[in-house]
């Protein structure tokens, strides 16, 4: 019962960075079943990418939603039932193009779901199109003279958005699974953006290379200046050195906590269809 393979044949490309991904989640997620929790406990919601097949190779409950509409539908999730763990998963362009406006807010609203980015820097489903995280001078075909706007900084805009923890790593089941365990103890939103080089439209730019730990350096995850300072050493054009780990954790209230009927429903252990109206 612990098992979370479906019989889904997988239809990534060949060593794509995604079967890491999975590995990582499929694994924290089965050591939790073993240990009590039960599969009905999770929910899975995942958007438009190639990021989306997610949902189709992890044997659990789950909505497989509308492009950019990841995290409302996790809201949802959580306010019908708070006592549900959600895990909702994104691309890039999913994420930060259709889907700017729910992130900046779902980071306001500090509700208690986990949201992982896979971030390969491009539209990678539909062939390699730029998104808000390509670097300036990337071709494509719909970009033939190269893209002109420079990319968003993901940890700034979440640090400045209110986001309670923020984290990025690279897609290794070990790294996965290392920031998986935390965002699942920290109480509230938690924004991991997982970078994702794209094996066929966005190759790895020597990344691997210039990765280090913040964990390693001494890096305090608690100083929300020290957070902004590390966000800054990686802007997608200039890579130089790329640092991973938690950049900034810390506690705010929880929108379940702050609605007297969302109160009730997680004493209960319940769902809605259950409270007497």
């Amino acid at each position: 019962m612990t098992n979370l393979n479906t019989k889904k044949i997988p239809s990534w490309c060949p060593g794509c960075y995604n079967f890491q991904i999975l590995a990582g989640v499929k694994k924290v997620i089965e050591a939790k079943i073993k240990a009590g929790q039960k599969k009905e406990d999770f929910m899975v919601v995942s958007g438009i990418g190639c990021h989306g097949k997610i949902l189709d190779y992890i044997n659990l409950n789950g909505i497989h939603t509308l492009h950019g509409r990841v995290l409302p539908t996790c809201l949802g999730m959580k306010v019908g039932n708070p006592n549900l763990t959600v895990l909702g998963f994104s691309g890039d362009g999913d994420a930060y193009a259709e889907g700017m406006e729910h992130l900046i807010h779902a980071a306001r609203y500090n509700s208690d779901f986990k949201y992982f980015v896979h971030n390969n820097q491009v539209f990678a489903l539909t062939v390699g199109q730029p998104t808000p995280t390509t670097e300036i001078g990337f071709k494509d075909k719909t970009t033939p003279l190269g893209v002109k706007f420079p990319p968003i900084n993901p940890i700034k805009l979440m640090l400045a958005s209110g986001a309670t923890f923020v984290a990025r790593v690279f897609a290794d089941v070990g790294q996965i699974e290392f920031v998986l365990k935390e965002a699942l103890k920290h109480k509230g939103f938690a924004f991991i953006e997982v970078l994702q080089p794209c094996i066929i439209f966005h190759k790895d730019e020597g990344y691997q290379d210039k990765v280090y730990s913040l964990d390693k350096v001494g890096h305090d995850k608690s100083n929300f200046e020290a957070a902004w300072k590390k966000a800054q050493e990686f802007d997608y054009n200039a890579v130089e050195k790329i640092p991973l780990g938690i950049f900034y954790q810390t506690q705010k209230p929880v929108l379940e906590e702050q609605f007297e009927q969302l109160v009730e429903l997680k004493k209960k252990g319940i769902g809605w269809k259950n409270v007497k109206r």
